[in-house]
């Protein structure tokens, strides 16, 4: 494991924010039924991390908007700008999928439509396999938040789920 720069940049993403940076950085976020999806280049020691809210943006939005890292799709064309701006390729990284936790597990289980955690998680797979990336790990669903941090120093990934691991019993 190596050691923390001096200089490190502490970056943390609040929903729908993206970042990409260099070695002497750590991002941060805390996730609900939102999903981030980590890079890690090895050998550059560059990468990113994306807090996405939903799959893709509402069909009557604004033509020609900027990229929005609010949305996955969206969140996957600013990972590969970037991939492009450093001439790398999706087969160099390290990528990684968390998230989509049930955050009101009362509401679950209608069985008609997958909740938003759902369609997160169902897509971000879906985004990275269609952008060339391979998925090295993952740790997503279950009941609470996540706290993720990625160094991108090291490549190292720390997630911590906060709250119930199985719904809780309704109440009479």
């Amino acid at each position: 494991m190596r050691r923390t720069p001096e200089d490190c940049l502490e970056i943390f993403l609040q929903p729908g924010e993206f970042y990409f940076g260099d070695h002497a950085t750590r991002i941060r976020t805390v996730l609900g039924s939102c999903v981030a999806i980590t890079m890690w280049h090895p050998e550059l020691r560059i990468g990113g991390m994306c807090h996405y809210m939903l799959p893709r943006r509402p069909r009557n939005a604004i033509p020609g908007a900027p990229l929005d890292g609010r949305y996955a799709d969206e969140a996957m064309k600013l990972f590969l700008r970037e991939l492009r701006g450093s001439r790398t390729s999706a087969a160099d990284y390290q990528v990684k999928l968390f998230g989509g936790g049930q955050m009101f597990p009362a509401r679950t289980g209608s069985g008609h439509m997958a909740s938003v955690s759902e369609r997160n998680v169902i897509y971000g797979r879906a985004a990275i396999a269609d952008g060339g990336f391979r998925l090295a790990a993952q740790d997503l669903g279950g009941f609470g938040h996540r706290n993720v941090i990625l160094d991108l120093w090291s490549g190292d990934v720390w997630v911590r789920q906060n709250g119930p691991k199985v719904p809780p019993s309704p109440t009479p």
